[in-house]
């Protein structure tokens, strides 16, 4: 009997810190396509700070030695006999969310992001920092032909969660929107603000992002800490720093929004009703995505075309990527394309 096809991956061996090497490189049989799933060789994979928070423990390992990533593009090389929407060849994008129940009150609803039995890409299943996955052909995206991989596989989560982020923080037409930190998901919302007659400022304490902040058309960049110029209609924040939360707060107009776009945030300070949330300021969290999302943001995103600006990882230096984006330094996306 022939031995059966293996594949090279990444895994989450034992979490923690990054300079305690938490990630291993393994080989492992090449899973088969279930009957709605599909196969597919990784072109690339975008490195997202929620791996990080995976494989240092921040978030609680739900699958054994899980191989993290979740903004995949790929291509079908094998197909579930029940799979309609891709056939081989097709060029797909696997996101953050890799399935639901259908049946529970909020998926009827419209709000599968807050199905209590969700599953998610590199946390309840494999993900991309892999030569190939499995994935369920009914949460993946068709992807264009043209653009290189490395620029669409960030689209799949640092655009979409932006896109939802956004669309939570609620910023009035033409109106001034605040963002705290500067990282993948950041400057691809940012283009998508300024693209729909919105002001952006931004407040991240790294240098070089703030310069592309500004690159960008940012009409301000300042330190995570500095006042705005004047007060924000809405303000996102992307670092998981719940010590910026007062701040974003404080920085808020009447009536504004505050969006806390991350999965994981350390422990907010004691807020102070009069200066942070009266006059009708609300904060509000951002959880996971629907598939919805997912298709209006790629739709923006193609009629847009954000500049994605992207660090190349080869697949062997995931471990570095990750590493790199624990340490600040990657500005933009660090992105993982398979070895030469």
């Amino acid at each position: 009997m022939d031995a059966p096809e293996e594949t090279e991956a990444w895994v989450v061996a034992r979490p923690g810190p990054m300079a305690t090497g938490p990630l291993v490189r393994e080989r492992r049989a090449l899973a088969a396509p279930g009957p709605q799933e599909v196969l597919l060789e990784v072109e690339a994979c975008g490195v997202c700070r929620t791996d990080l928070h995976l494989a240092e423990g921040d978030l609680a390992p739900r699958t054994p030695r899980c191989s993290p990533g979740h903004e995949v593009v790929g291509r079908v090389r094998a197909a579930g006999p029940a799979v309609t929407e891709f056939a081989l060849g097709d060029r797909v994008g696997v996101a953050w969310l890799a399935g639901t129940c259908g049946d529970c009150g909020y998926c009827r609803a419209g709000r599968e992001n807050l199905c209590p039995h969700s599953r998610y890409t590199g946390w309840d299943r494999h993900g991309g920092y892999a030569r190939h996955l499995t994935a369920d052909a009914r949460f993946a995206y068709p992807l264009p032909e043209g653009p290189p991989a490395e620029e669409l596989a960030p689209l799949l989560c640092a655009g979409i969660i932006g896109y939802r982020a956004l669309e939570r923080a609620e910023l009035p037409e033409g109106g001034l929107l605040g963002i705290y930190g500067f990282g993948a998901s950041a400057h691809l919302t940012a283009q998508i603000a300024l693209a729909r007659g919105a002001r952006v400022h931004v407040f991240t304490r790294g240098a070089a992002a703030r310069q592309l902040a500004l690159d960008l058309g940012a009409a301000f960049a300042g330190d995570s800490y500095d006042p705005p110029p004047q007060p924000l209609d809405a303000a996102i924040l992307f670092a998981p720093v719940g010590e910026l939360v007062p701040v974003a707060l404080a920085a808020l107009d009447r009536g504004g929004t505050l969006a806390v776009a991350g999965i994981h945030l350390s422990d907010i300070p004691v807020l102070n009703y009069q200066r942070h949330l009266f006059q009708e300021r609300t904060l509000r969290s951002v959880t996971a995505n629907t598939r919805a999302d997912g298709r209006a943001f790629l739709a923006e995103a193609a009629r847009t075309r954000p500049a994605v600006h992207v660090r190349r990882y080869p697949l062997h230096h995931a471990d570095t990527a990750l590493s790199d984006l624990a340490a600040d330094r990657v500005t933009g996306v660090a992105v993982l394309v398979p070895d030469q």
